[in-house]
């Protein structure tokens, strides 16, 4: 689910209107009514403005849901069984043979590989099968007015409005993601309005009913997210067990020329581009899997911000264009997630910045890890044991 998608450009975007800004929280009936004023700063009339929030409805669910991504907890070999199902790899499979013309149209115009787009599909929305039943209005207006991440969602709101001006959505039935995301890819309205395609030609962009249109739109999302044509993403390697482990993670980047000379191997083939730049990268420790991720790896973060996530998609997507399963290894136990949080609490004693004390391993979390395990003389690889909790 793309929650996180370009918060740069969504916090430029609140910038830009502050002068006319309404603050979050307090009464959701006093904040509408401010919202149909500071409308006219987008250049909504009045009337359009009153017609969009008419009827709107603060969703508790929304915000439930908002706090309870408890799947995003599990560690990647857990996470990456759980989601890639025969099944999906099966229909997978399938969906790119009878979509094999508009994926050629993508990969020729956009540069994306079908296998990216395939992956988001099958893990967004079941290759369209569960779009969402949350109203999207009430849920963009919900997470704006709360004031959790409102910078991220108030314009959300307004390109909403936009589109309900060009006749292209309805307040009262347009139903996607609890986090506003719309379609069988799940985009935000933002990104419909920037880079939705007619892809057959029906003269409107519905990405909920027509495979080609979100499809393309998603390509096109991505080639505008600063994807590099035609270029790789991810491969799985091995190294070597006397690797320097300080040496991973995406902060340390090489070519694969270079990482070859320090033991690292393609576990299959040969290096997709040697040439190119990457970062060698352990889900799991140094006992687990290993993945030479490529430039066009950091782009998917924009789609999803989970580490977890992400790398699942990055491996599924190279599975449905005919890579290995990859081999788990054996990695050490890692924690359960009242251990992640107490591991969190430890680490921010100490001065860490670790975000929030959610259970999850994030980016934040793990390069904490990182320097602890290097204070503690262990292997520098980000991945948090029961040993290191007790340590700290």
């Amino acid at each position: 689910m793309r929650m996180m998608l370009n918060v740069m450009a969504a916090t430029l975007f609140w910038v830009t209107t502050a002068h006319a800004q309404v603050p979050c929280g307090g009464s959701f009936s006093q904040f509408v009514t401010d919202m149909v004023d500071e409308a006219r700063s987008h250049g909504h009339s009045r009337r359009t403005a009153r017609a969009f929030f008419d009827g709107v409805e603060k969703d508790s669910a929304v915000l439930r849901a908002d706090r309870a991504q408890g799947i995003f907890q599990s560690g990647f070999i857990d996470f990456s069984r759980k989601l890639i199902s025969g099944y999906r790899m099966d229909l997978g499979k399938r969906k790119a043979k009878q979509y094999d013309r508009i994926f050629g149209q993508i990969e020729r115009k956009y540069g994306v590989s079908r296998g990216v787009l395939l992956a988001f599909w099958a893990f967004e929305t079941d290759f369209g099968g569960f779009q969402g039943n949350f109203n999207t209005r009430n849920a963009l207006v919900t997470l704006a007015h709360d004031c959790r991440r409102p910078e991220l969602f108030r314009p959300q709101v307004f390109a909403a409005m936009e589109l309900f001006a060009q006749g292209e959505f309805d307040p009262r039935t347009t139903t996607g993601a609890w986090a506003g995301e719309i379609g069988m890819v799940q985009m935000l309205p933002e990104d419909i309005l920037e880079n939705g395609v007619d892809a057959d030609g029906d003269g409107r962009v519905s990405l909920k009913t027509s495979a080609p249109d979100a499809l393309m739109s998603g390509g096109k999302m991505l080639k505008s997210l600063g994807w590099r044509a035609n270029e790789p993403w991810l491969q799985e390697v091995s190294v070597p067990t006397n690797f320097n482990w300080a040496d991973t993670g995406l902060g340390t980047s090489k070519t694969a020329r270079e990482w070859a000379r320090t033991g690292v191997k393609p576990r299959t083939g040969t290096f997709l581009r040697t040439d190119l730049q990457g970062s060698i990268i352990l889900p799991q420790g140094h006992k687990g899997p290993a993945f030479l991720v490529y430039p066009n790896f950091s782009v998917l973060f924009e789609w999803n911000q989970s580490f977890t996530y992400v790398l699942t998609a990055a491996y599924f997507a190279t599975r449905l264009e005919g890579a290995a399963v990859y081999d788990a290894g054996e990695p050490e136990i890692g924690l359960n997630g009242s251990q992640m949080k107490a591991l969190q609490q430890r680490l921010q004693s100490r001065g860490h910045d670790v975000g929030d004390i959610d259970g999850i391993l994030g980016a934040k979390t793990r390069e904490a890890v990182r320097e602890e395990q290097k204070r503690l003389g262990l292997a520098i690889d980000a991945w948090p044991t029961p040993a290191l909790l007790s340590r700290l």
